[in-house]
């Protein structure tokens, strides 16, 4: 089983107030794109070491929280503002008190985040880059250069990011590449969320560099686009309690089925089963392990019909399905 190291470039302090019998009951967790991707990770069984910034008091919180997930944290630190949030959940909506995106990274933070993501993923075959929690604290560069040199050390590069970021990855050649319908239309790729435009977008960011295209659609079946064509994956239909948190359960699920030598069709059930178990509760990028696996039987996954020619493969490229043949038996145990 490989370990997977993820970029969680300022993780976020989140508190969150709920009812409770006796009155209100105060809830403090690591949260943020990249913990809720590692959380779901650990939740079934992956090794996960985490490459991020811990910022000041917040930060020294943060640490003990994720190392309490048993989570490996390989931290700069720094003094100032951490980023962080208070919502209120009582009455069963949830209420903004405050959000806090914490001080800017600077460029000698950003260079030495640089190296610590490069030495902290040397023994792990898969990366996983997610965003930061201010739109402006990491130029997209950043992520292109990361995802080139990942790859260049022989890594799978995951990555669920939008806007230039997206772009960056994209030009970097990212290999799995995780996107919301939402962000598709945000970003300008689609003008109107119909099946047939999206497919469009994702066979064009395959032809501009990524290997394989996922694109979740809210309770809509999601898309897959890769070598072997275009894929809908549809998962089993649950009330929804959380919609937050859903899709980083989903690329956690993928990246957990790829880690252990599974196809990324394979994956991509295990993905399903995760994000749609996600949306039922209140905890973000959680789940039972045993619930998930067992609802990977209900999630079907059928070949879309119509004009699904494949970018051709760029020379030196490892596809998602590749992974099984670079696990070694001491790996898989």
């Amino acid at each position: 089983m490989q370990n997977v190291t993820i970029l969680a470039p300022s993780p976020t302090l989140t508190v969150t107030v709920e009812d409770h019998p006796q009155g209100s009951e105060i809830h403090n967790h690591a949260g943020g794109q990249g913990v809720w991707q590692a959380r779901m990770l650990r939740r079934l069984g992956i090794p996960v070491t985490m490459c991020c910034l811990l910022t000041g008091e917040v930060g020294r919180t943060l640490r003990h929280l994720l190392e309490d997930e048993d989570v490996t944290v390989q931290a700069l630190t720094r003094e100032g503002r951490g980023s962080a949030y208070v919502h209120d959940r009582r009455g069963g909506r949830r209420i903004v008190v405050d959000e806090e995106e914490g001080d800017p990274i600077g460029r000698h933070d950003l260079d030495d985040l640089y190296s610590a993501m490069l030495r902290c993923s040397e023994h792990s075959r898969i990366a996983v880059l997610s965003g930061p929690a201010g739109d402006d604290s990491i130029p997209a560069d950043f992520y292109r250069r990361l995802t080139i040199d990942l790859r260049a050390a022989g890594l799978t590069v995951i990555a669920d990011l939008a806007g230039e970021r997206l772009r960056a990855v994209v030009d970097g050649q990212v290999d799995v590449l995780k996107v919301s319908h939402e962000e598709l239309v945000a970003d300008g790729l689609v003008s109107e969320e119909t099946v047939p435009q999206i497919i469009a977008a994702m066979q064009q960011l395959r032809a501009d560099g990524a290997g394989a295209v996922i694109v979740t659609r809210a309770s809509e079946p999601l898309l897959l686009a890769d070598a072997d064509g275009v894929r809908e994956i549809t998962p089993p239909p649950f009330e929804e309690n959380e919609s937050r948190g859903a899709g980083d359960s989903l690329t956690a699920g993928v990246i957990a089925a790829l880690s252990r030598g599974e196809s990324l069709d394979e994956a991509m059930t295990l993905g399903a089963a995760a994000g749609a178990l996600n949306v039922t509760r209140h905890g973000l990028g959680t789940g039972d392990a045993e619930l998930i696996e067992s609802l990977r039987q209900k999630v079907s996954v059928r070949d879309l019909a119509g004009d699904q020619t494949a970018p051709p493969e760029r020379e030196g490229r490892v596809s998602p399905d590749g992974l099984a043949a670079l696990i070694t038996p001491e790996e898989q145990s």
